[in-house]
């Protein structure tokens, strides 16, 4: 049967429901025999839920967009109303207001694709979830390094961030019109990641930044969910696996990044109005 339009979206058809009760039913044939989870077409095989193929990740997925919308929006309306503007242009002292907004759009954005793949997982929803989730990735290293450098002219905004953003481009392209390499993009976004822990965590300590113990814990907070990304094991009866923990560390760690990102721009505010005055 044709399904109509408004079903289609889920993917939920003969081949698929195929796939998932042979699944379901070869793993209790291995559990029969005393043998560990298997993978399927490369995946751990979970328990639907309803429509949610990963419940659990799904449901973290949506906590974190919600955190990093709360996050955004608090900094909003902190560097909007709350702190003091230019008087001749109205806009904030903070130099990197529009980069966090920015920042923060891309995260929402890549936390609502990871929410409808882990809700169901094919060949669209795995390129936008893996695209969205470089891109961001991409985004706050080229964002880091302006904010460690201080760099504040766009002419030397634009020269930091160009390499990096052509090779973010490329890379995108790469996965979703030539091969979804796992390991290939999983080494990219760990070099990202790993070095901007690096240069978060020396910057505190060089500049001796008055919230540096907050920046500190949330880089070693983020080290930490690394591994979870890197030590992969099977679901925990067949929901709980090592991705959905790490979705679920991140909850934490990105309303303390967002509380660093504020009190940056409090304090960077508060030097320039001093120098002002």
């Amino acid at each position: 049967m044709q399904e109509p339009l408004y079903l289609q979206w889920k993917q939920l058809n003969c081949r698929s429901d195929c796939r998932y009760y042979c699944m379901m039913q070869s793993e209790y044939q291995r559990e029969k025999l005393g043998l560990g989870p298997a993978k399927y077409h490369g995946k751990w095989p979970f328990k639907r839920v309803f429509v949610f193929q990963e419940p659990l990740s799904a449901v973290l997925s949506a906590f974190n967009l919600l955190m990093h919308f709360i996050g955004w929006l608090t900094f909003f309306i902190l560097v909007s109303y709350k702190l003091p503007l230019r008087p001749q242009s109205r806009r904030t002292y903070y130099e990197y207001t529009g980069l966090w907004h920015i920042y923060g759009l891309l995260s929402m954005n890549a936390w609502y694709w990871s929410a409808i793949f882990h809700t169901r997982d094919f060949d669209l929803t795995e390129k936008l979830d893996y695209s969205s989730a470089v891109a961001v990735l991409g985004y706050s290293l080229i964002l880091s390094l302006l904010r460690i450098f201080n760099v504040k002219d766009e002419a030397s905004r634009v020269m930091f961030a160009a390499p990096i953003l052509a090779f973010v481009t490329t890379h995108i392209l790469y996965l979703n019109f030539y091969e979804m390499d796992y390991g290939w993009n999983m080494k990219v976004c760990l070099v990202m990641g790993v070095s901007q822990i690096l240069m978060w965590v020396i910057w505190g300590g060089v500049t001796r930044h008055p919230s540096r113990f907050k920046l500190w814990t949330a880089m070693l907070g983020c080290a930490l969910a690394m591994l979870l990304e890197i030590y992969d094991f099977p679901p925990f009866h067949g929901y709980v696996d090592a991705h959905a923990l790490w979705h679920a560390t991140t909850i934490p760690l990105t309303y303390l990044w967002w509380s660093f990102i504020k009190d940056d721009a409090k304090f960077r505010t508060s030097t320039l109005v001093k120098k002002v005055k």
